[in-house]
């Protein structure tokens, strides 16, 4: 369920320019699904534009071009769920990023114009229709629940269970996948009556 909030300056997007970078994005939101070009996978795709006023945005303590290159200011938020990706996969998003944004623009490179923030959704804060979903439940709907990178997220959530366990963290602490909440429990010092 990655989510794309991009932000840039008025006057630097077109009508044309930003659907051209939304389907560029959204392209990119597929890949980082693995590739999941399901129906599933593409409803989980989201890409927000802001436009700021060149007054509302200060680099450098100046609105003009003055600490900036390329096609103008970008600013790219990027939420995937925790335990989503590992290094090699998120520098690859901050690559995917570049890469859409300079063909959207035509700049050959976006350096010095461009910031991407790659922010990880703790286990259990994403809902949907009012319910918490999981990492578990985004892999399923999106036909990606077997392969490398579940696997590297089960992986990583189950030797968070057991720093979590092993510090003591009450059963019912947040940030855990639904198929090992068990292990904290089992683990867990009995709750203060």
């Amino acid at each position: 369920m990655p989510i794309m909030d991009v932000r840039y300056a008025a006057g630097t997007l077109d009508a044309a320019a930003k659907a051209d970078l939304a389907a560029r994005l959204t392209d990119v939101l597929i890949r980082m699904e693995g590739g999941a070009n399901t129906p599933g996978g593409r409803a989980f795709a989201w890409v927000f534009f802001t436009a700021f006023a060149t007054d509302d945005w200060w680099i450098g303590g100046h609105t003009d071009g003055t600490y900036v290159t390329g096609p103008g200011k970008f600013l790219v938020n990027v939420f995937i769920p925790e335990g989503y990706m590992n290094v090699t996969h998120k520098n690859e998003v901050h690559a995917w990023v570049a890469e859409a944004i300079a063909g959207a623009t035509g700049c050959a490179d976006p350096a010095g114009s461009l910031l991407t923030v790659i922010n990880e959704v703790t286990e259990g804060n994403w809902g949907d229709g009012g319910q918490p979903i999981s990492l578990e439940s985004i892999a399923k709907t999106v036909g990606q629940d077997g392969g490398p990178r579940p696997a590297w997220s089960r992986a990583y959530f189950e030797a968070k269970a057991r720093a979590m366990a092993a510090a003591g963290y009450p059963s019912d602490t947040g940030g855990m996948l639904p198929s090992l909440r068990s292990r904290l429990q089992k683990a867990a010092p009995a709750e203060p009556a």
